[in-house]
């Protein structure tokens, strides 16, 4: 099977160049491309510079459009959308790669992640991180995680899933992923959707991308205006009594603090 990062650029980045270079570095059968819908001299010469194809979306600015773009740009059997303010393991690629082998039905990928604030890897987990590894033991187990109920009950109490971390198997899902009434949490959406089709959702617990918490980040943004957290709770909506997710709601909003 190939594979494809497909960089999703927004804006000039300061930490594009190593989210790239952290890609270069990979093992195994795949490529590199890079997408924005907002096209600058910046991101064209740092897609010459590294010889990386661009591709260019017409239109206002949305995640899931973007995302939609980046994800039909790529034509590999495994799609990665990647965040350009993140970098990679050097060995993501290869494990990915090991497990869409042993695994054919594999329709989703992810894996644990370090977070860098700003410049500087914080060490060890939190209680919010240990939180999420306990929600994602249902998907490390292969004869657990292609059933939907299992799937699904990694993502009722919020979303433990790395976002970047995802690779998406796009020979089993097809064109145009993402088909969110959100804009925020559209990636718990999809992937609660995805957990109710056939096809396996694969957990590595190990830390291969490196997660950077910013002021300029979108998800720090988003907390800022609570548009995150009308989102979540709508989410909460979908499979939890109201009663439960204002309980819910009150602890998970501590997650926030990640981002100060």
């Amino acid at each position: 099977m190939t594979h494809t990062f497909a960089v999703c650029a927004y804006g000039d980045s300061p930490y594009l160049e190593n989210c790239l270079r952290s890609l270069e570095k990979q093992e195994g059968n795949g490529n590199i491309i890079l997408c924005t819908s907002t096209p600058s001299r910046f991101i064209e010469e740092t897609a010459e510079r590294h010889g990386i194809p661009l591709y260019v979306r017409e239109g206002k600015s949305d995640i899931q459009d973007d995302w939609n773009f980046a994800y039909n740009q790529a034509d590999g059997d495994l799609v990665t959308l990647a965040h350009q303010d993140d970098m990679y393991h050097k060995d993501y690629r290869r494990v990915l790669l090991e497990q869409a082998e042993k695994y054919p039905d594999m329709t989703v990928f992810t894996t644990d992640y370090a977070t860098v604030k700003g410049t500087r890897l914080m060490k060890g987990k939190g209680t919010v991180e240990w939180i999420k590894v306990l929600l994602r033991l249902p998907l490390i187990r292969p004869e657990w995680n292609d059933r939907t109920w299992l799937k699904r009950a990694a993502l009722i109490f919020g979303n433990p899933i790395c976002c970047p971390s995802c690779t998406y198997n796009k020979k089993l899902l097809g064109e145009s992923l993402f088909r969110s009434e959100f804009r925020y949490v559209l990636d718990w959406d999809t992937l609660w959707r995805l957990a109710g089709e056939k096809g396996r959702f694969v957990c590595v617990e190990r830390p291969l991308i490196y997660y950077r918490v910013h002021d300029g980040a979108t998800t720090k943004q988003w907390i800022g205006d609570n548009r995150r957290m009308k989102e979540e709770l709508a989410m909460f909506r979908k499979f939890w009594p109201e009663p439960a997710v204002q309980l819910i709601e009150s602890f998970y909003r501590k997650a926030y603090k990640a981002y100060d």
